[in-house]
């Protein structure tokens, strides 16, 4: 009877143990490869961009190979992020990079402790913009299960963005961060292989062709007038009005003008100026920043009320035996 309890409970702390695992498993950093952004093409990898402009930032863009997740993208290269205590790490609440205040997580503790999730007014949102792709679509999955395509851009804003995507659009456009290198940087350009293939010995082309004679390139000699003939009378210039229309002087009616002055109503040059917009700065791979994963509550809890319930479900069974 004893040994039979043992067993049971035994087989329950085993399984227990393989669960326990398995979450660890899944909120561990996982290790996609980072790369500097010149490895990036239009078709391979991805460009991952961060937007730290709600705190004085500039846009960081980095590399990362693929295939991969969006969470691995940034888990990897100095990037790291904390989920929430309610949701766990699949769930972005801060992001922080290793090269940028010292791997200063955003939004700081104060701003957010990451206990609850973060009210939509108020939050990292996830962007794609695949291959050839110049607008933004709004992520319908998670970080965690989003794989993004080679040569594609994931970018992370903060802001209010509603769950549609309709609203908090972000102000940099997928052109202005994606590779726009058809090959990695450094890499060799492509050899021409369409060399033509020699002729076999044994291929009568026949006869060779005798060399040209070279090109007298002495100019002819004028014969001489015939006796008794009147001397050649020289031609007379060509009149002004003959001359080729290349040759005649540009009338001042056709001179370029130059630049209008800017106008009083507008203030403004010939060129208007652009409007000012987030800086863009490659974040080279850097030394991993300190790695927070968010809360191991929920594995915690769900491990102990597993135990919980097999160490009821083996009490039970002991006690009805012995009632027997």
């Amino acid at each position: 009877m004893s040994s039979r309890v043992t067993r049971a409970v035994a087989r329950l702390t085993a399984a227990l143990g393989l669960t326990v695992a398995a979450l660890a498993a899944t909120v561990g950093p996982a290790g996609a490869a980072p790369q500097a952004m010149g490895q990036c093409t239009t078709s391979s990898g991805v460009v991952l961009a961060v937007d730290f402009s709600r705190w004085g930032g500039p846009v960081y863009r980095s590399c990362g190979t693929t295939p991969t997740t969006g969470y691995e993208l940034l888990n990897q290269g100095g990037w790291a992020t904390t989920g929430t205590g309610h949701d766990g790490p699949a769930f972005i609440c801060r992001i922080g990079y290793s090269g940028h205040q010292g791997g200063k997580q955003y939004p700081t503790p104060q701003q957010d402790d990451c206990v609850l999730t973060p009210p939509a007014s108020a939050y990292w949102s996830y962007w794609h913009a695949n291959p050839g792709q110049d607008t933004w679509e709004y992520s319908q999955l998670g970080a965690m299960l989003y794989k993004p395509k080679p040569g594609s851009v994931d970018l992370w804003i903060f802001g209010g963005t509603n769950i549609e995507g309709t609203e908090g659009k972000p102000t940099v456009t997928p052109d202005q961060l994606r590779a726009h290198n058809t090959r990695p940087a450094g890499a060799p350009a492509p050899k021409d292989t369409r060399t033509a293939a020699p002729l076999p010995p044994d291929v009568n082309t026949g006869p060779r062709p005798e060399n040209p004679p070279p090109a007298d390139r002495t100019p002819p000699t004028a014969a001489p007038p015939a006796q008794g003939a009147a001397p050649p009378v020289p031609s007379a210039p060509a009149s002004p009005s003959a001359q080729p229309a290349e040759s005649a002087s540009p009338s001042p009616s056709s001179s370029v003008s130059p630049p209008a002055s800017p106008s009083p109503s507008t203030g403004t040059g010939a060129v208007a100026a652009q409007a000012p917009g987030p800086q863009v700065v490659e974040a080279a791979p850097a030394a991993d920043a300190e790695h927070d994963t968010g809360s191991y509550l929920p594995a915690v809890a769900t491990g102990a009320l597993v135990l919980l319930i097999g160490a009821a479900a083996v009490f039970a069974a002991k006690r009805r035996r012995r009632t027997e």
